[in-house]
């Protein structure tokens, strides 16, 4: 008689805790708004989950950075070289005369991005029209541009001296390079900026 109680005990518990399971989730089924909080709890622990995993991978080693380039004034023909495809992967774009190493920028100047046609050569005239396949094989001496196109140009050129390093002089047919110094590498480029800041003073 008492084991026949025993059972018939566990057979309610039994059976109690399958009624409040069904009714349980009977109540999150039957409410949107309780199936919605469900669903926000679970995606959010499967986000926290996700992310631990993700912290756990060892990350690529950071990409090693390319010397600074030394000072030198370069040819329209010797520009080219620096698009981005060779070995070194250095990117230098010209505006103004100026030219700039613009490898920090590369996903930008580089190949594939949207400037990569600027790439190892002078971007002046495709900048000053807004068109970034305006550029020319041979040297451009922007003699056609006018003065709020020049004033464009200008405007790029102090952005890129902002931003990156300043190579040297995009030399001129028959020019003669800059034989640069330690000291002279920082005069150049303050002459630079001090005649083109007397050019657009007269300009005005």
């Amino acid at each position: 008689m008492e084991g026949e109680t025993t059972k018939q005990l566990g057979e309610d518990e039994i059976g109690s805790s399958g009624g409040f399971l069904t009714d349980f989730f009977g109540e999150i089924i039957s409410s949107p708004l309780n199936l919605c909080l469900v669903l926000a709890i679970l995606f959010l622990l499967y986000k926290i989950l996700k992310g631990r995993n993700e912290d756990a991978v060892d990350l690529p080693p950071p990409t090693p950075q390319i010397p600074k380039m030394k000072k030198q004034d370069l040819l329209i023909e010797e520009l080219r070289k620096y698009d981005g495809t060779d070995s070194s992967g250095r990117v230098l774009v010209a505006v103004n005369g100026k030219v700039f190493d613009v490898t920090r920028g590369k996903r930008f100047y580089g190949p594939g991005g949207p400037y990569a046609s600027l790439a190892g050569h002078d971007a002046s005239r495709a900048l000053a029209m807004f068109q970034t396949d305006l550029v020319k094989e041979e040297h451009d001496d922007l003699s056609d541009l006018n003065s709020m196109q020049m004033e464009s140009v200008r405007e790029w050129e102090a952005q890129l001296a902002e931003k990156y390093d300043f190579v040297g002089k995009l030399l001129k047919p028959g020019e003669e390079p800059t034989n640069y110094s330690d000291d002279e590498e920082c005069e150049a480029k303050d002459e630079s900026t001090s005649a083109e800041s007397s050019k657009k003073s007269k300009d005005d």
